[in-house]
């Protein structure tokens, strides 16, 4: 397989921008503005440039190329830490339970309150892969390297790391939870309104949004139905997240009702599960499975999948394809994860 997970560059603006215009909205990580990409790309530069070893406000863009064509046909994306530059806001979903000794009766009036309690977290997402690539693994790829990156850069991360999933939205793109709650108070449809969060920020939701708790038996019924459901092309984006630990605890997106996600770091299964070992040469023969592959800091960051063989003394073998995609030499560290 030819194809391998690196640090964007300004040079890949273009394919970037041509699957932000495949995303169907909603994907405020992946906006599909020009200006708005061109500043992760230079953002993303600066945090892969820094070696600091402490957690920041960093954003690391990463792509997946086909090295035989070039191509660029995926793309995901870490954010060190959320709710730096503004507050980092949730809807959470709660219970309140009332009871009436006059009527004999115990009411559960589920409730949505806006809170920030996930400041400080680091974040994965922005992963799209590119349609005619949905097979593979390579989706798994694009995921999974994020967490690879992360336990290669341990300090530069939290405690905690969310995952933002886009929720239902209609045929004519709107969102029947942003119509019946945010919608009302901002004078913008949804599309206007992520289009604005992409390129602005959410600060316009700290100045506007009421802060006070909403009774959901006052929403609408399209409403209720889509709260903490993913949209129908992240489903399998849910799985995976699933099975790496990530769990919903209530946590919804203020703009679409999405599910958000989260997992304490250092449980996230393929940073737990992974295993370093040092590079002592390269093996043409095998007969097991590829696994997944890391190695380099930084902008020399490169994951693929390739064949390892692993010795009792902390070393391994790759086969040759795997080291060429690696950019790997004996003696080098690298990182192997099993599927």
């Amino acid at each position: 397989m030819s194809f391998r997970i690196r640090p964007a560059t300004n040079d890949d603006f273009r394919a970037i921008y041509e699957m932000a215009k495949l995303t169907g909205g909603g994907f405020t990580n992946l906006p599909a503005d020009k200006a708005s990409l061109v500043a992760k790309l230079s953002r993303s530069d600066e945090a892969f440039s820094s070696d600091a070893e402490e957690q920041g406000n960093d954003l690391f863009v990463m792509v997946l190329e086909n090295v035989e064509t070039g191509q660029i046909r995926g793309t995901c994306q870490m954010f060190g830490q959320v709710g730096t530059e503004w507050p980092f806001y949730s809807y959470r979903i709660s219970t309140l339970t009332q009871t009436s000794k006059a009527l004999g009766k115990t009411f559960r009036a589920e409730m949505l309150t806006l809170v920030t309690d996930f400041e400080g977290s680091s974040e994965v997402g922005g992963l799209f892969l590119h349609p005619g690539e949905r097979a593979g693994g390579l989706g798994m790829l694009l995921a999974r390297s994020r967490y690879l990156f992360v336990k290669q850069h341990r300090k530069r991360f939290g405690s905690r790391v969310l995952a933002e999933l886009r929720g239902v939205i209609d045929e004519a793109g709107g969102s029947p939870f942003w119509d019946a709650i945010a919608g009302r108070f901002f004078g913008m449809n949804f599309q206007e309104a992520d289009e604005f969060n992409a390129t602005h920020g959410n600060q316009f939701i700290a100045d506007l949004m009421p802060k006070t708790p909403i009774y959901t038996a006052m929403l609408p019924e399209s409403a209720r139905a889509v709260m903490g459901v993913p949209h129908p092309s992240g489903r399998a984006a849910m799985k995976m997240l699933e099975r790496e630990g990530f769990k919903f605890d209530g946590y919804i997106d203020i703009f679409d009702g999405g599910p958000t996600v989260s997992c304490e770091t250092d449980n996230i299964r393929t940073v737990r599960e992974s295993k370093e070992y040092t590079l002592s040469g390269v093996n043409e023969d095998w007969d097991s499975e590829p696994v997944m592959l890391a190695a380099g800091r930084l902008k020399d960051f490169r994951a693929c999948y390739g064949n390892v063989g692993l010795d009792d003394d902390g070393k391994a073998t790759i086969d040759p394809s795997a080291a060429e995609l690696l950019e790997v030499r004996p003696g080098d560290r690298l990182v192997a994860m099993g599927r």
